[in-house]
């Protein structure tokens, strides 16, 4: 069975990169025989500074990936931070994904179940791997067919991550799916005069580690020009780079 394949821009800029990406990910999915599911942010709501860039919203957003969809054939994630956006969000895309920042939040699991799409939960970065067991009960006993968790690292000191890649087979035992965050657990929080900050050269690295560990699945932010991005600059994969290590992952 082949691993779970996670790929876009970490939020929504435009049409227009919304389009260079899903013509690429169209394009790999032909070439390696995958199915890279196609991931973008209508709005980033936990950014370092209030003067950061979000996206463009939950009713634009969502029309804008509805027609990535239409255009492109591709299956679509994205993340919700409020109950309310469950709903909606759940009639475009085909998983839901729950912020590491807001795993513990009932309501927000709640309401995602509720919805029948796959929920795809972020581990925080403040709790082990055996933590997550909690909210895969929530989600599941409030009706959810399909639960992921997603592996991103833990708070080390101050603006910085480390990956214990145990987590993944201790998640492992309560939920046959478990996605690497190759992109985001390169991440140093805060770290860049009011942005997050990061380092692109080690994602390579985190997604065969996590392979070795038994990750079912890679999620990856990628970017035709990532130093240019509006969010998650420094931490997200040149797109052009994305093939090759699918190949490597394969």
């Amino acid at each position: 069975m082949k691993p779970i394949f996670i790929a876009g821009p970490c939020v929504i800029e435009s049409a227009e990169l919304l389009d260079q990406v899903a013509q690429e990910l169209v394009r790999i999915n032909k070439q390696l025989g995958v199915d890279i599911i196609f991931k973008s942010s209508f709005d980033k709501a936990n950014r370092t500074s209030i003067r950061s860039f979000r996206g463009p919203g939950l009713t634009k957003g969502l029309q804008m990936l509805a027609d990535v969809k239409e255009k492109y054939g591709l299956r679509l994630l994205t993340d919700i931070h409020e109950s309310w956006q469950a709903e909606p969000a759940g009639l475009v895309c085909d998983v839901l994904q729950i912020p590491a920042f807001l795993c513990r939040q009932t309501d927000l699991l709640v309401a995602a179940a509720k919805t029948g799409r796959t929920v795809n939960i972020k581990k925080a970065q403040f709790l082990s791997g055996p933590d997550m067991r909690y909210p895969v009960e929530k989600a599941l006993d409030s009706g959810a067919k399909d639960v992921w968790l997603t592996e991103r690292g833990n708070s080390f000191g101050y603006n910085n991550l480390v990956v214990d890649f145990r987590n993944i087979p201790d998640m492992l035992q309560f939920t046959p799916t478990v996605i690497m965050d190759c992109t985001h657990s390169v991440q140093r929080p805060g770290g860049a005069d009011g942005k997050t900050g990061g380092d692109r050269r080690f994602v390579p690295a985190m997604a065969k580690a996590a392979k070795a560990f038994g990750a079912t699945g890679y999620f990856f932010e990628v970017h035709p020009n990532p130093d240019k991005g509006l969010s998650d600059a420094a931490n997200m994969l040149e797109l052009h780079k994305l093939e090759a290590l699918i190949k490597d992952l394969l």
